[in-house]
């Protein structure tokens, strides 16, 4: 079965750059938004969708694939909400930054046929700002679109092949990885940069006030710093929340290299710690 209709619920930034993404590469099917409905007079007025609905059990109906582009929580009570609604031959997927909880709800809800109606997914891509304005068919280029299959799932076959092709299509790059293993990778390359670019900005705020020209004196460094600190909380909580554990685990262990560094700031250790951060580059560099 082709896909001929597309459900995104959440016409936001990350669901409305997947819809204007699809029509650039040529997608000739109806895509049809969910949201409230003032996002879904912005969606309409952009192009970005055909259609829209208030009722996700009503966004849902004729689609082959339906994709879940809310916070975390909100994706997690959808999956509950739609699995009795949902086609029977329509696959969901989700976006959402943590796997693990999205995951063990699908396969709550679907049991032994999680395998033939859920796929989970997480492309590496946004902005700090959040909303269908700021949608872009280009946001996905180049970035890497993590997928975590449940046991046993075959993404060589059906509409796994065809959304992992739309995928490949938009100029993402597909890498698997199991739930558990995602949300710990992600703890520390996404979660913990956020966390960190949270933090610096707080603190200039409470010792220099929120008027003081800061960026423009700092120059890039602090403008790349601080940059996602305008990252939307409510996005941001629900991360948090489904994946406590890997992102304390990961904050401990930066806070005890800060504490390192300032204890060692007039000794050798901080010419070795610089040392050892060098190490990260290099290994970008080659490819490794």
């Amino acid at each position: 079965m082709s896909i001929r209709q597309i459900t995104i619920i959440g016409t936001g930034l990350i669901g409305g750059s997947f819809a204007l993404a699809l029509r650039k590469n040529k997608f000739k099917g109806r895509i049809v938004g969910c949201d409230r409905e003032p996002a879904l007079k912005r969606a309409k007025t952009g192009g970005v969708i055909d259609d829209g609905f208030v009722k996700p059990a009503e966004a849902v109906r004729g689609s082959q694939l339906v994709m879940l582009a809310t916070p975390v929580l909100a994706i997690v009570d959808l999956i509950g909400q739609l699995g009795t609604v949902l086609p029977a031959d329509a696959l969901l997927t989700d976006v959402g930054s943590t796997k693990t909880a999205v995951t063990e709800q699908a396969l709550s809800m679907f049991g032994k046929n999680a395998g033939k109606r859920f796929l989970g997914g997480h492309p590496m891509a946004g902005k700090e700002q959040s909303g269908v304005e700021f949608a872009d068919a280009d946001l996905f280029q180049n970035a890497v679109w993590f997928l975590t299959p449940v046991s046993g799932q075959n993404l060589q076959k059906g509409l796994f092949a065809e959304f992992a092709g739309w995928i490949d299509q938009i100029g993402a790059q597909v890498a698997m990885l199991p739930p558990d293993e995602h949300d710990r990778l992600c703890a520390w390359i996404s979660q913990v940069p956020q966390m960190i670019s949270t933090a610096l900005a707080a603190a200039l705020v409470e010792e220099f006030g929120e008027e003081a020209p800061l960026l423009s004196t700092g120059g890039r460094a602090l403008r790349e710093m601080t940059r996602i600190a305008a990252s939307p909380y409510s996005m941001w909580r629900d991360i948090a929340i489904t994946n406590k554990k890997n992102l304390e685990d990961a904050l401990l262990k930066v806070e005890q290299r800060l504490a390192h560094i300032r204890e060692n700031l007039a000794t050798r250790q901080l010419a070795e710690e610089f040392e050892l951060a060098h190490g990260l580059k290099k290994s970008a560099g080659s490819g490794k």
